[in-house]
C-alpha cells in the first residue's frame, strides 16, 4: 500500500498572530481611555463658554470659579463697545469681509487653474503645476519685507482688499492642487460625450464638470475661509489703521490687557464668536469637505 501524502497546512490567516484589543485591555478599560481624551479636548472648549457667560466680576476672580455662580450676557455686550478704541464689531466686519474677498477669489482661480491644468493641457503646463506647488515651501515670513513694499507702492498697504489679495495669493497653490485633483477624478467621457452633443467647452464645464467637482469646490472654499478669518501675522503687518484691524488682532491687543489687567470675560466671549462661525460652516459642509479632500484618491 501506497503511503497517504499529508495534507498541505493551510495558509496563516492575514493578522492572525495579532491580538486582539479585547485581550490587551478589558472593554471597560477602552472606554476610559476614551472617555479621558474626549474630557482633555472637550475641557478647554468648556472653560471658554463658561467664562465667557460668567459676569465680569466673576470672569476676573483668581482662582477661577469652575462653574458660573451667575449666568450674564454682559460680556457679549460689551464687545460692542469700544475697549481702549477698538471696537470688537468693527473687526468682526473686517474679518469677514476679508474673509468673503479671498474665499471667492480663490475658488473662482483655483476651480478655472485646476480645470486647465486637468483637462486642457497645454505645452509647459506639468513643469508650471510643478512650480506653482514649490510655492506651499516659501513661508509668509520670508517675504514680508517685498510684500509689504510691493503692496505699498499699489496703494494696497493698510488696505483690507490688499490683505484679502495676499491671504488669497497664498492660499492659491493648495486649492489649485485640490481642484485639479478633483476634476482629474471625473471620467472624461462624461465630458466628451457633452462635447459631442453640441456643448461647448465653457458649457461642458458649468454644466457636467462644476457639479461634479462640488466636493473640491467646497473643501477649497472651506480652507481659505478658515485660514483668512483666523489670520493674525498678515494682519498686523499690513495694517496700521486700528479701525481696520481685524479680530483676531484686537482680541490679541485685548489679551494684553490695560495696566496689565486683563479683561477675560470679555476676551473668551470674543474667542467664542470667532469660533463659532468656524465650527458652524463645517458642520454644515462637512460631508463636501471631506470628499473634496479625498477626490482623486481612490478614482
Amino acid at each position: 500500500m501506497s503511503a497517504v501524502a499529508a495534507p498541505a497546512p493551510a495558509p496563516a490567516r492575514p493578522g492572525a498572530g495579532r491580538t486582539p484589543k479585547s485581550r490587551l485591555l478589558p472593554p471597560i478599560a477602552w472606554w476610559v481611555v476614551c472617555v479621558c481624551l474626549a474630557i482633555l479636548f472637550l475641557y478647554p472648549l468648556y472653560v471658554l463658554v463658561t467664562q465667557s457667560i460668567k459676569s465680569p466680576a466673576e470672569a476676573a476672580q483668581t482662582p477661577p470659579t469652575l462653574f458660573p455662580h451667575s449666568f450674564s450676557l454682559q460680556n457679549f455686550k460689551d464687545l460692542g463697545t469700544d475697549q481702549g478704541g477698538l471696537s470688537l464689531v468693527k473687526s468682526i466686519w473686517n474679518s469677514l469681509y476679508i474673509s468673503v474677498l479671498a474665499t471667492v477669489l480663490t475658488v473662482v482661480v483655483s476651480t478655472l487653474a485646476g480645470y486647465a491644468f486637468a483637462r486642457l493641457p497645454f505645452r509647459g503646463s506639468r513643469i508650471i503645476f510643478f512650480v506653482t506647488l514649490i510655492t506651499f515651501m516659501v513661508p509668509f515670513q520670508a517675504i514680508i519685507t517685498p510684500l509689504f513694499l510691493t503692496l505699498k507702492s499699489l496703494g494696497l498697504q493698510n488696505n483690507l482688499t490688499g490683505l484679502a489679495l495676499v491671504i488669497a495669493t497664498f492660499n492659491l497653490p493648495f486649492g489649485i492642487f485640490v481642484m485639479r485633483n478633483s476634476f482629474s477624478s471625473v471620467p472624461a467621457t462624461l465630458e466628451e460625450a457633452a462635447l459631442i452633443d453640441g456643448a461647448s467647452t465653457f458649457m461642458a464645464f458649468r454644466r457636467i464638470m462644476l457639479p461634479l467637482a462640488l466636493p473640491g469646490v467646497v473643501s477649497t472654499g472651506l480652507l481659505t475661509f478658515f485660514a483668512a478669518w483666523n489670520e493674525f501675522f498678515a494682519s498686523l503687518i499690513l495694517i496700521t489703521d486700528q479701525t481696520k484691524y481685524t479680530l483676531p488682532v484686537s482680541l490679541g491687543i485685548l489679551s494684553a490687557g490695560q495696566n496689565n489687567a486683563v479683561n477675560w470675560g470679555l476676551l473668551e466671549a470674543g474667542v467664542l464668536v470667532t469660533v463659532l462661525p468656524c465650527v458652524v460652516i463645517y458642520l454644515v459642509l462637512q460631508k463636501y469637505y471631506v470628499a473634496g479632500l479625498l477626490s482623486g484618491a481612490v478614482k
